[in-house]
């Protein structure tokens, strides 16, 4: 989905937030940050297969989008911690319901699995 669409107005707002969590690992990067701030390096042993770039791609993407605060420590080595604004707790919080509705997804793929 095209980013600039998170920003028209004359789209639905499902597609408009949609366009901001777009991508393989933005939600997943909600979810991690939703237990606290972190710094990038506990992020990616918390997501394996996310790479150092992607990491810092989407972050600052989510950062553009007001969803992620990006907090820099004036220390040697630099110190940097990331953690969801309000608005992206808002996010985070929407996206719960749609979230069960997965797990229940699952559980029902699983189960018409089984019972083949």
């Amino acid at each position: 989905m095209v980013r600039s669409r998170a920003q028209d107005s004359d789209v639905c707002g499902v597609t408009a937030a949609v366009a901001v969590i777009d991508g393989k690992w933005k939600t997943a990067l909600l979810w991690v940050l939703e237990s606290g701030p972190h710094r990038p390096g506990e992020i990616l042993r918390r997501l394996p297969g996310l790479s150092e770039k992607v990491l810092t791609q989407a972050l600052r993407e989510m950062e553009a989008d007001e969803l992620v605060h990006r907090e820099v420590h004036d220390v040697l080595p630099p110190k940097t911690v990331y953690s969801l604004t309000a608005f992206g707790r808002d996010l985070s919080e929407a996206l719960a319901p749609l979230s069960d509705w997965g797990h229940r997804r699952l559980e029902k793929l699983t189960g018409a699995r089984s019972v083949s």
